[in-house]
């Protein structure tokens, strides 16, 4: 394959691979991956390794949000790979990380990197990335600790670096400023 047919074979491969994802047929997104698949789930430091744990890691995910949806915004391409910026939407129905079902919506921009073999347009891999604690807190499990739901819950769960903060506030208070001494 000449360069510009074997990058245009691998935007096509991971074009399918989204649009698989989308109507979520497991089968034919486990066919885009080679023999030896890899995923990287960064924002959680999680990387299946193999095409079965590959697989384990879709059907939480399918399960989680049964209703997934990948929205591709941008996509760059050089000889070695590809990357998405993409909007994830979906319904957190299952337990996903741990964290039952909530029934709340989802949507989280994200980037995703593909790798391929040499001179291949089968998938190697594909890394993930975009902001957990966005996902954690449209799920409802973290709340901004500037807001008045995570000031209260910062007082409730973190007692002992609450009352370090009070005392450094009441020590500052006491303290003469540089501008005071002479």
């Amino acid at each position: 394959m000449t360069d510009g047919t074997l990058l245009q074979a691998r935007v096509e491969q991971v074009e399918r691979h989204v649009a698989l994802e989308n109507v979520h047929d497991l089968e034919a997104v486990m066919d885009t991956f080679g023999d030896d698949a890899c995923y990287d789930d960064e924002p959680w430091n999680e990387h299946p390794r193999g095409r079965e744990a590959v697989r384990r890691y879709y059907e939480e995910l399918l399960r989680a949000l049964p209703d997934l949806h990948i929205d591709v915004s941008n996509r760059y391409t050089d000889g070695e790979g590809v990357v998405l910026e993409c909007m994830i939407t979906g319904t957190h129905e299952g337990t996903w990380h741990g964290l039952p079902g909530t029934g709340r919506s989802v949507r989280l921009p994200l980037c995703a990197i593909y790798t391929f073999g040499n001179d291949s347009a089968e998938l190697v891999g594909e890394r993930i990335y975009y902001d957990r604690a966005t996902a954690l807190q449209q799920v409802g499990v973290f709340h901004d600790p500037e807001s008045t739901s995570g000031r209260i819950l910062t007082v409730l769960t973190h007692p002992i670096s609450m009352g370090r903060l009070a005392i450094h506030t009441l020590r500052n208070k006491r303290a003469p400023t540089s501008e005071h001494t002479a």
